[in-house]
């Protein structure tokens, strides 16, 4: 289908604030998450110190560069929620996680990569 109206730095700008809006309502809800839990530092294991690092705290990181800078701010992010997966679930827990709520917490670094990339590639993309 051929939308002649539509053009790709349209296209890349509706994934870019799509991510950077995703990406506030992630760290928000994290935040708020936090908040509500009642974290208390001397009850964390360093185990949960190791996963706290990558996830939520990498991924944080990550979507707050990835305002000013999506493909840095993408990497960080998704290489966040991979050392989450592979390090803390999988080397120090012995299992791989299940579910989508962390991958959807860090959806908007994968959105940060692929406008980052489209924005290089394509042609007539403007970058703010």
């Amino acid at each position: 289908m051929n939308y002649p109206h539509l053009h790709s730095s349209d296209i890349v700008l509706w994934l870019r604030w799509t991510a950077r809006i995703w990406s506030v309502m992630s760290v928000v809800l994290l935040f708020l998450f936090f908040i509500g839990e009642g974290i208390q530092p001397a009850k964390i294991t360093p185990k949960e110190w190791v996963g706290l690092l990558f996830f939520p705290v990498g991924v944080v990181i990550g979507l707050m560069i990835a305002w000013r800078r999506e493909g840095l701010g993408g990497l960080i992010t998704v290489s966040s929620l991979a050392a989450f997966y592979f390090i803390y679930e999988w080397l120090l827990s012995g299992s791989f996680p299940k579910g989508w709520a962390f991958l959807m917490f860090a959806a908007p670094g994968f959105i940060y990569l692929l406008v980052w990339w489209l924005a290089r590639h394509v042609k007539n993309v403007a970058m703010p």
